[in-house]
């Protein structure tokens, strides 16, 4: 746990940075942290359901596509949490991707495609979605109320 922030803009009531290996129960892990972090914090249900989601996609897409499942291969997770605000920054080993060449998984002819879907959610769910780098790091932010973070 720490009070400083890694982004220069708050001080935070929980953090945590970790490198984890390339396995589904690694990931499950650290986002079990977050859930129990996010409740102690006083976020609503509804509001740890959409971050759940929207993590578990970034951790898992991380871990399948960017890491191949390769456990000599390193996700790294960061956590920053207020009772206000939520941050994360997730970042691979892989290749990496540009999010807008995705199809768009709401078109009549992508509906049964399996790609684009968690990138889709991460959106829907966090109030600030970016990819950096070549497309193998994304941070998120959620602010409580729903409302949208100023780029």
């Amino acid at each position: 746990m720490s009070n400083s922030s890694s982004d220069g803009l708050a001080s935070w009531d929980w953090s945590i940075d970790l490198s984890i290996p390339s396995t589904y129960a690694a990931g499950k892990s650290v986002i079990d942290q977050l859930l129990a972090a996010l409740r102690g914090a006083g976020w609503s249900e509804h509001e740890v359901f959409g971050i759940h989601l929207a993590v578990e996609e970034a951790v898992v897409n991380a871990i399948r596509h960017g890491n191949g499942l390769d456990e000599q291969k390193q996700v790294r997770v960061g956590f920053r949490l207020t009772v206000d605000r939520f941050w994360v920054e997730i970042s691979d080993e892989g290749n990496g991707f540009n999010p807008d060449q995705l199809p768009d998984p709401t078109e009549i002819d992508n509906i049964e495609a399996p790609c684009g879907r968690g990138v889709l959610l991460m959106r829907n769910f966090m109030s600030r979605v970016e990819f950096h780098g070549r497309g193998n790091r994304v941070v998120m932010e959620k602010h409580r109320g729903g409302q949208r973070a100023s780029a």
